[in-house]
């Protein structure tokens, strides 16, 4: 061989060898010049789709409202078991390349390509992997042969920039901990708090070894070794990540065999919209702050368009989302821009009132429900109900169904859909049953008798003097029953319409030992006729003098009708608007007994005014609002005003104890056992339709509703009906529940505070004693200082 051949060869061998090089040096520089590569702000946000928080007064976090359900966690809030199984299964060489690992490189090419091993797995490091969230591979269609392929290399040359960029500007903990809040986990679970939650009910930080092994295993395909679904392949999984950080140094061989015969162990909770605590809460928040500047086209009363415009003014965060830009003007999103939202919800009482409401009406109240259905030929709807009314109802529910809405959508004709109704179809139902559901099968037309049939409820706390609401309970399930009976719903409140009444009375000078003769009053109708409302009380009762005490334990409503007399339904309609009642409430004599439809929340805050000593607290829910880097968009306060006296709130809290100690309250006592002042009252509708109690403490204001979606659905029987057997069970069992918590702050030693230096006679207790033939007050009077 020549020397001028040899020189050839050699010249050719080089060209060969570089050339591959040469090419992606050059495609590198053609990048890095005109590819748009992101920014810093990116880099640290590879998705800016942040999962908003609503944290509960303690610090936890009770929800999220998101579209990908990604919070962010720091380095030091992670368990060091996910940063080892991440870089031993993802990345040997983690903590000695910068970036891109030439060396898995060379083993992909060699391995991989040339000999077709697919075991030794990608030449992607941590950090490329990270770079890689901030291009997401797109579908191409060009006519162009190989097109696709070419932009697949200018993104994958854009990806090693990036990821080069990252670690020249970024601490290897820092990119660890970017890379773990970017993966997506499956199960709506993006970043590795998200999975943590819900895989296993854990902040990061407390995953165990085989925890943070099982969750690693799932990046490379998160369906493929899910526990929840795939449980065997799972296990394999978590067994070849568990090797490779024994392989790593970060385990012995002996913990990693140990480990390897643990079993997984979930407690799997898929953190949608309908999961967590408050669900209602959070919907309920959403809708204050996305709220519209209130027309006047949009309201049938004009007191609902008042109080909403007064809200509006007042209210800093109804509307919240309308009244405050981003500093670009931009629009703030909830589900993308990772706001900070620090509620006054107690996490405490908030899990106690949702288990005291599935306990009640899961255990108890639907059972005995669904015993009186048996025997009704129209169920759920009582037996009075005639057709042309139920057929309505249906119809209603019908057009109101996703079913109809969604087919109508599709532009399938109302006949063809409605008689979609009558056939059986599988579904999955709701139910009081340890799964929370059934599948089943039936018609659709079934299925809204079986919903209709399901008794639903409300429960707001209040906290005395704050206003800070501390549990919102909106319904049984918010899964399945979305409608907000706190706030969104309004029914008639009955007997508890009385206690305004009779604040009335105690405002105009009266006290609780007054006495009247009980008898049945009569109202001058606007026809001419007289109305005289329906007695309530024993027939021995009638013609007796007692106390007015012993008309609000009793509920009686011939005393209540009296007071009616003495005052007028203008008067106790002021009273009601003044105490926080911004219903529209109309101003006729038979208000006395209660046909008012008002929301539950209005009633709660209104109450609250008692233990409040006379000053009405406008409900507040937020304290403050911060935006991802933590800075402070906007904080708030509670409104308050006087609304009655100290020394009428203070007579109206010894009226209500009555109730408690004497009357339809007293199952506090006798069944659940609470001990410590308590003061409240019941409300029973008519024909039972609705259940009603609201009680409170020198600490804690709380009320409840429960009844049918529908008023034609509910018990037949009063002893079943009534407030004090549908509502004022759960009243007690969250009580008890707080109770028995120290750390929730609630105590039997609490004790509601006398004005100072007013006389008031209060020697009666509202019971059977108070009902005699004796007129006048009784001499025994007590001073306080």
């Amino acid at each position: 061989m020549t020397d001028a051949t040899r020189k050839k060869i050699i010249k050719w061998f080089w060209i060969v060898v570089t050339a591959p090089f040469v090419l992606i040096l050059g495609l590198l520089l053609l990048v890095w010049l005109f590819a748009r590569i992101p920014s810093f702000e990116e880099l640290e946000h590879p998705d800016n789709k942040l999962a908003t928080q609503v944290i509960a007064a303690g610090g936890e976090i009770l929800t999220t409202f998101h579209i990908e359900n990604r919070t962010y966690v720091a380095y030091d809030d992670l368990s060091q078991h996910l940063v080892h199984a991440a870089v031993a299964t993802e990345d040997a060489r983690f903590y000695r390349h910068s970036g891109i690992d030439t060396k898995g490189l060379a083993r992909v090419a060699v391995k991989t390509l040339l000999l077709r091993d697919s075991s030794q797995g990608g030449g992607s490091t941590i950090t490329q992997q990270l770079a890689k969230t901030l291009y997401p591979r797109r579908e191409v269609n060009s006519r162009i042969p190989g097109w696709s392929k070419v932009v697949m290399v200018w993104t994958k040359l854009k990806e090693w920039i990036t990821a080069v960029k990252l670690e020249r500007n970024y601490t290897k903990e820092e990119i660890i901990d970017m890379y773990l809040n970017s993966i997506f986990f499956g199960s709506n679970a993006y970043g590795v708090r998200a999975a943590s939650e819900t895989f296993f009910a854990k902040q990061p930080a407390d995953l165990t070894v085989e925890e943070a092994a099982t969750l690693i295993g799932m990046v490379n395909k998160p369906t493929r070794y899910t526990p929840a679904i795939n449980p065997e392949r799972a296990l394999v999984r978590r067994k070849f990540v568990i090797g490779r950080m024994a392989k790593a140094g970060f385990i012995s061989k002996h913990d990693a065999d140990s480990i390897k015969q643990v079993p997984i162990v979930l407690s799997y909770q898929v953190q949608d919209h309908n999961a967590g605590l408050a669900p209602y809460f959070r919907d309920m928040l959403r809708r204050d702050m996305n709220a519209r500047k209130p027309r006047r086209s949009d309201y049938h009363n004009p007191e609902d368009f008042s109080a909403d415009s007064l809200r509006w003014a007042a209210d800093d965060l109804y509307g919240w989302l309308n009244k405050n830009k981003k500093p670009d003007g931009s629009e703030y999103n909830l589900d993308k821009d990772g706001l900070r939202i620090y509620t006054t919800i107690d996490a405490r009482m908030q899990k106690y009132a949702e288990e005291a409401v599935a306990e009640h009406l899961g255990k108890n109240l639907q059972k005995a429900f669904n015993n009186e259905l048996k025997w009704k030929k129209n169920r759920p709807f009582a037996p009075d109900v005639d057709r042309k009314t139920t057929d309505l109802l249906m119809a209603q529910a019908r057009r109101w169904s996703d079913r109809f809405r969604l087919q109508k959508k599709a532009g399938r004709s109302e006949a063809d859909i409605l008689a979609e109704f009558d056939k059986p179809v599988p579904m999955r139902v709701f139910a009081w049953n340890q799964k929370g559901h059934i599948d089943t099968t039936m018609t659709p037309d079934d299925s809204i008798r079986y919903y209709k049939g399901i008794l639903r409820a409300g429960f707001v706390a209040v906290e005395p003097v704050t206003g800070h609401v501390k549990a919102y309970v909106g319904g049984p399930n918010y899964r399945y029953f979305k409608y907000d009976n706190v706030r969104q719903g309004k029914r008639q409140v009955g007997s508890t319409i009385k206690p305004f009444l009779y604040t009335l009375a105690m405002q105009e000078g009266m006290s609780p030992c007054d006495k009247v003769v009980n008898v049945p009053q009569s109202f001058l109708a606007g026809d001419g006729t007289d109305w005289t409302p329906r007695s309530t009380d024993k027939e021995e009762w009638i013609g007796k003098t007692v106390t007015l005490k012993w008309g609000l334990t009793h509920s009686s409503n011939n005393i209540s009708a009296y007071l009616m007399k003495q005052f007028g339904p203008h008067a106790m309609v002021e009273m009601m608007h003044r105490m926080g009642v911004a219903s529209h409430v109309d101003e006729v004599y038979a208000l006395c007994t209660g046909p008012a439809d008002i929301a539950l929340y209005e009633m709660v805050s209104a109450y609250n005014t008692f233990p409040s000593r006379g000053v009405y607290v406008s409900p507040m829910y937020v304290t403050r609002i911060e935006d991802n880097m933590g800075n402070v968009l906007g904080e708030f306060t509670g409104r308050k005003r006087e609304a009655i006296g100290e020394r009428t709130a203070f007579l109206m809290v010894n009226l209500m104890q009555g109730v408690i100690n004497q009357g339809t309250g007293s199952r506090l006592r006798s069944v659940y056992g609470l001990k410590g002042q308590i003061a409240g009252k019941t409300g029973t509708t008519n024909d039972n339709s609705d259940g009603w109690f609201i009680g409170y403490t020198p600490s804690i204001t709380a009320g409840i509703w429960v009844g049918g979606e529908d008023r034609q659905v509910h018990f037949q029987s009063l002893a079943l009906g009534s407030g004090s057997n549908m509502a004022l069970p759960i009243w007690g069992i969250f009580m008890k529940k707080c109770l028995a918590d120290p750390s929730v702050g609630l105590s039997e030693d609490d004790r509601f505070v006398a004005p100072a230096g007013v006389t008031l006679d209060l020697s009666c207790s509202g019971g059977d004693i108070d009902d005699t033939q004796e007129t006048g007050r009784t001499s025994e009077e007590y001073y306080f200082e």
